[in-house]
């Protein structure tokens, strides 16, 4: 997220302006090469404030981690991607929003426990527990949406809305790993861009498959083709969701459906192929 405005010295107590200064300097730095001299000067304070503060660095640590959870709620809850009807469109509109604060010095939009948890993971127990609680806490106010858009397209999958909610998390940290590994920033708006396109993957309505499952890798209509497939798999069901019978028909379905996954229309191909050649039927396909 941007670096929210500091607090000037005569505002604010020392405290939050330590706070604020590990939030910037831990960022830049590292938790490790960050120095209490570091954050002191930064914060404009004196050690003897900071230790009145904090008994210890490991204690800003945590500290600094209940900090960011407190600001950056804040900062999501006013986010304009919850003005949104459907809940679908408010996670979509939710990873725009975080592909659009990735921007400025890398300092200003990656995560501070992100950065922390990395390196204290082991030897921070306190300072691990913190961060995963902020990043698992904002994960959380994901899940309603991500809930209420499964319910709203009736699907029912090995995952949840938990586990989706957790992945966009992954996803956004992993791209912040990058954008320091390469020192720019589009490969990690490059990273939300997929994630966006899973998503949208995930709630594209599919049709059933032989057995009534359903997954990315049925055989799928555009979305306005109310003919779904139910049951065993006739020609009649088949015919309107691939074109005419023969070659021809299947090369012309290819045109019109140029956003459709190959594997599908392939698997929708055969599967009417079977049923014109070989019989009504063709649930024997394998």
């Amino acid at each position: 997220m941007p670096r929210p405005t500091k607090h000037h010295p005569e505002r604010g107590d020392a405290r939050t302006r330590l706070l604020e200064a590990a939030r910037s300097v831990i960022r830049a730095k590292g938790f490790a090469a960050t120095t209490v001299d570091d954050l002191c000067a930064e914060a404009g304070v004196t050690k003897g404030a900071f230790f009145h503060h904090f008994e210890s660095k490991k204690a800003l640590g945590v500290a600094a981690a209940d900090f960011w959870a407190e600001t950056t709620t804040v900062f999501f809850q006013g986010a304009p991607y919850h003005d949104h009807d459907d809940p679908l469109d408010r996670i979509l509109a939710y990873v725009e929003f975080r592909k659009s604060i990735i921007e400025g010095e890398l300092p200003e939009f990656t995560c501070l426990v992100g950065t922390m948890v990395q390196e204290a993971y082991e030897s921070h127990p306190g300072i691990r527990d913190a961060c995963a609680a902020s990043i698992f806490g904002h994960a959380a106010t994901l899940e309603p949406d991500i809930a209420a858009a499964m319910s709203a397209r009736g699907i029912e999958s090995d995952w949840t809305a938990a586990s989706l909610a957790k992945h966009t998390q992954a996803v956004l940290q992993g791209a912040f790993i990058l954008a320091k590994a390469t020192g720019d920033p589009a490969v990690a708006r490059e990273s939300v861009d997929h994630l966006k396109r899973y998503i949208e993957l995930l709630f594209q309505p599919v049709a059933p498959g032989r057995n009534g499952e359903t997954g990315p890798w049925a055989p799928q209509r555009p979305r306005n083709d109310p003919v779904r497939f139910s049951g065993p798999c006739r020609k009649e069901e088949l015919r309107p969701a691939v074109g005419a019978r023969g070659a021809d028909g299947w090369q012309r379905a290819v045109r019109e459906r140029p956003g459709q996954a190959c594997a599908r229309l392939m698997l929708a191909n055969w599967r009417l192929f079977w049923a014109e050649t070989g019989g009504d039927s063709c649930d024997d396909l394998r």
